[in-house]
């Protein structure tokens, strides 16, 4: 990285920290770039050398967010490669505790920034966010059961999409849930073993008795 590179990133991560310092006190809404500015130290002319809007610069901490989790948890992806690849299939359920949990608990420790994301759907670019998911865990999983190449981005839309559709809206209700509770939701929207449904049919034999 040069002189001019360091400084564009360093210019960058003032500014992304301090908008998720602003969005513990308010409203993406009620943000200025005025206040940017000055909880980042830097003037307004910088932020327009940056940025058009300030949802531009959301979409840029969001980005910076992720990064961290990716970073973070990029040795244990390789793990589970490793794992996929030597598991039997009957253990290669990969919608459990621990693919979801870490990444749950990351959500929630952001939840802050997530729920501005989430206000901001421009910002949420879900596809790209889950690439390491898809990549390490999602594609390896369905090369192992042997699932045609051309219908696996089906396959993969479905379970990405519906899986962050219950996140967005345990973010909006500020993931007052437990992560041990989500996960059991996610569960049993993907696995038809889950005790709720196992409940449901019984009561249905119940009436038709």
């Amino acid at each position: 990285m040069n002189k001019s590179e360091s400084k564009y990133f360093n210019t960058a991560l003032l500014m992304d920290r301090a908008l998720i310092e602003l969005l513990g006190k308010k409203d993406i809404a009620y943000i200025s770039v005025k206040e940017i500015c000055q909880k980042a130290g830097v003037n307004r002319s910088t932020f327009y050398l940056h940025y058009e809007t300030i949802d531009d610069l959301l979409q840029e901490t969001m980005e910076y967010i992720d990064s961290s989790f990716t970073s973070s948890f990029s040795g244990n992806y390789k793990n589970l490669v490793n794992r996929i690849e030597g598991s039997p299939l009957t253990e290669l359920v990969f919608i459990n505790s621990t693919y979801l949990k870490p990444y749950l608990e990351f959500v929630r420790s952001n939840r802050i920034i997530y729920k501005a994301s989430v206000n901001n759907p421009a910002t949420m670019r879900t596809y790209k966010r889950y690439s390491n998911l898809k990549k390490y865990v999602i594609e390896p999983i369905m090369a192992r059961f042997d699932v045609p190449e051309k219908e696996r981005s089906y396959m993969t839309a479905y379970y990405i999409n519906g899986i962050w559709a219950i996140i967005q809206e345990w973010i909006k209700n500020d993931c007052r849930e437990s992560v041990e509770q989500i996960i059991g939701i996610i569960e049993g929207c993907v696995r038809p073993d889950y005790p709720f449904l196992d409940k449901g049919s019984e009561q249905r034999n119940d009436t038709t008795d």
